[in-house]
């Protein structure tokens, strides 16, 4: 970047993407400013586990000179994987070699933990809900919070997930649901309290379908455990049935009857969970999602390509956070830098996308999947 000028860089977003771009970006003497709707890192529960491949996700943390942390937290027994068909009978299973590091699990909490940590201090301005970006697309562009303030900058980088308020700024795509849903439960403390539930998903993950329905769980660190039963159904299939997403015993007695033909064991993921369900249903943008260049506005992660969760999101949006971060180290004008980006950005998620382009319904297949050479899970 040229030294004349230091450009005002904002990453809307502090999840793996916008963070890990903020990190590199540090690493090289470039100065960016994340601002995340959330009043702190602590706000909400950042959701499930992660598994960071070899090629993409860890090759963004190696940029970021955060690979041998990631790996002390980082858990390769989770590569574990069952396959289950609904009586409970075990279809596959593989369990990992010793010292194999293709794409180890992480909590997402665990990963972003890591991230904040090595940035600057100051460098995430909390409670920040972005409302919209105006400004002529050469720039100076102005981003426009929900408190009322206004903030410029040279380069917006948008890393604010699905439903982005940065991506309107270059094109007018939204998600479209995809016809399937997760909802999401919890298992604590599943070693002493679920010993059958722990046994039965292992160190790693398990999965079963039978066409209509499926569910996925998947160990957790803290001996925790996330389940996700998976329906192709409309989006409003709890309201539609009457019932309010924090009627837990109603959507309970739904799910027993929905999957009544599936095992007893395997009816204890779906019926047993602590607390309450979290409905989740899966949204992904129209492919190919491509825009008209903007010199000053850009897009990574889920922001720019949202998919089904088969294993490739985070990855990406790592990916994506290294590559704009090297092509502002390495371009003298932001314009060339973010041009550059989106030459190898698009075409790859392009690529990426239209292979998983109606793939949700895969979540649900009873064909077996190769889980030791797929990217396998969420």
């Amino acid at each position: 970047m040229n030294a004349t000028h230091t450009p005002r860089i904002a990453i809307i977003g502090a999840g793996p993407g916008g963070l890990t771009c903020a990190r590199i970006l540090q690493r090289h003497g470039i100065d960016a400013t994340v601002h995340d709707r959330d009043a702190g890192p602590d706000t909400r529960d950042q959701g499930g586990t992660l598994d960071l491949h070899a090629d993409n996700g860890q090759s963004a943390l190696r940029e970021a000179g955060l690979l041998d942390e990631f790996f002390e937290l980082a858990r390769p027994e989770g590569q574990e994987m069952r396959q289950l068909d609904p009586s409970g009978a075990t279809l596959f299973h593989h369990v990992p070699e010793e010292g194999e590091r293709f794409k180890p699990e992480i909590d997402r909490g665990q990963l972003r933990d890591l991230l904040l940590a090595s940035l600057e201090p100051g460098t995430v301005r909390w409670g920040r809900t972005l409302t919209h970006v105006t400004g002529p697309s050469d720039g100076p562009r102005q981003l426009r919070f929900a408190d009322g303030t206004t903030v410029e900058a040279d380069l917006v980088i948008g890393a604010d997930g699905a439903w982005s308020k940065v991506r309107p700024a270059v094109s007018d795509a939204a998600p479209r649901y995809s016809g399937v849903s997760f909802l999401e439960a919890w298992f604590h403390d599943v070693d002493r309290r679920h010993p059958d539930i722990a046994e039965l998903v292992g160190l790693g993950g398990a999965a079963a379908a039978d066409g209509e329905r499926g569910l996925f769980a998947q160990r957790n660190s803290g001996d925790h455990i996330r389940v996700y039963l998976i329906q192709r159904v409309p989006a409003d299939w709890i309201t539609a049935a009457g019932l309010a997403p924090t009627d837990t015993d109603g959507i309970r007695a739904l799910l027993l009857d929905r999957y009544r033909d599936w095992s007893p064991r395997l009816r204890r993921l779906i019926t047993d969970n602590d607390g309450h369900y979290v409905d989740r249903p899966i949204h992904a943008l129209p492919v190919p999602h491509i825009w008209d260049h903007h010199p000053t506005v850009t897009l990574l992660g889920d922001a720019a390509h949202l998919m089904p969760p088969l294993g490739v999101g985070v990855n990406l949006a790592l990916l994506d956070a290294a590559d704009i971060a090297r092509a502002l180290v390495e371009h003298d004008s932001v314009d060339d830098a973010v041009r550059a980006y989106e030459d190898i950005m698009l075409p790859r998620s392009t690529e990426t996308a239209k292979l998983l382009d109606g793939a949700a319904d895969d979540l649900l297949s009873t064909e077996l999947p190769d889980f030791a050479s797929a990217d396998g899970g969420h």
